[in-house]
């Protein structure tokens, strides 16, 4: 697979949040807050942490590495869509915390 940029991650990340939030509409007459979408962030990340156990023997569930590769992305997703509704620019976090983490361990 391609690598992709960036920018296009965060413009078909929120394409596909709002088609999700006409879902939400139609099922529950309400999208969901940026709370909601953040515990859902947070129970994938539990699930990277649960699949990533198993996939390095720790605990066992057999081949899950589709699902981990799956939840892997979909944590991405969120970030960016968590990013994007609380007014962040991702790319922007991204890049400081990376160079402050340069700068840091350069010492």
């Amino acid at each position: 697979m391609s690598e992709i940029k960036l920018s296009e991650v965060i413009e078909r990340s929120k394409k596909i949040r709002a088609q999700y939030h006409e879902l939400e509409l139609s099922h529950h007459g309400s999208e969901w807050t940026v709370e909601e979408d953040a515990l859902a962030f947070l129970t994938d990340a539990a699930l990277v942490g649960r699949l990533t156990m198993s996939q390095q023997g720790r605990w066992p569930k057999g081949n899950t590495a589709p699902e981990l590769e799956h939840k892997l992305g979909e944590c991405i997703w969120w970030l960016t869509i968590l990013a994007d509704r609380m007014d962040l620019n991702i790319a922007d976090a991204l890049d400081l915390f990376l160079s402050k983490t340069e700068k840091l361990l350069e010492k």
